[in-house]
Order: C-alpha cells, then sequence, then structure tokens
C-alpha cells in the first residue's frame, strides 16, 4: 500500500524552514552585508549633512574656480549611493538570490508533504 503524500499548512511549513540551517544561514549572509555597509553609508550621510550645518564656512570652501567642498561631496553622495547599489546587486544575485531559491524550494517541498528531506533542510537544534 503505497503511502499518500499529504499537503503541510503554510503555517507549519513556513515555521519548519525558519527553523532551518538554510534559513538562518541566509538571514545571517545578508544581515553580514546589509548591517555594515548600512551603517557606513549612514555615517557618510551624517557626515555630509553634519559638516553642511555645522561648517559652512568649510562647505563653501572654493576647490576650482565655482566647485566648493559641499558640491565634490554632493557628487561623491551620489556616486557612493550608485556604486554601494550595485554592489548589493551584484551580491545578492551571487550570494543571497541562489540560498533563497534553495530555501523557495524547501518551502514548496514541506508544503507539498515530501517525505524526503534534502540536507540543507534539517534544523540547527536536530544535528
Amino acid at each position: 500500500m503505497a503511502t499518500e503524500k499529504r499537503p503541510v499548512p503554510d503555517a507549519i511549513a513556513y515555521q519548519q524552514v525558519y527553523k532551518s540551517a538554510a534559513f538562518l544561514q541566509l538571514k545571517r549572509r545578508r544581515r553580514r552585508f546589509v548591517l555594515p555597509f548600512g551603517m557606513l553609508f549612514i555615517t557618510w550621510y551624517a557626515a555630509y549633512v553634519g559638516l553642511a550645518y555645522y561648517t559652512p564656512g568649510f562647505m563653501a570652501f572654493r576647490l576650482l574656480g565655482n566647485i566648493t567642498v559641499a558640491l565634490v561631496a554632493g557628487i561623491l553622495q551620489i556616486l557612493s549611493t550608485l556604486a554601494l547599489a550595485t554592489f548589493y546587486v551584484r551580491y545578492a544575485n551571487q550570494v543571497i538570490d541562489p540560498e533563497a531559491a534553495n530555501v523557495r524550494r524547501m518551502v514548496e517541498q514541506v508544503q507539498r508533504g515530501d517525505d524526503d528531506e534534502p540536507e540543507f533542510f534539517h534544523s540547527v537544534g536536530s544535528r
């Protein structure tokens, strides 16, 4: 007699996946990128605003003709934002997205009620 596969309710499937090593690794990798670079960007932006507010003379200093420190810093803000966004997209495409696809497959597999769990599914507490 063949065993019938029963679908698992979504809440149970997501709880199982949430505890899995693969999902925890995905969260950890994303956090390792986002937190340091996010803090760096916010610090850089706050420094620009702080310099503009507290040292208007310095920001108005002319470097070359009508080009001031504020203008150069503002352009560097835009360029650093573009560079950070580009770097994150590359990182996400190469590292985060493949791991997210594995987690997505895990969710679908658990929802279908498949008995044979892949190695990456095992939860951290079960090892």
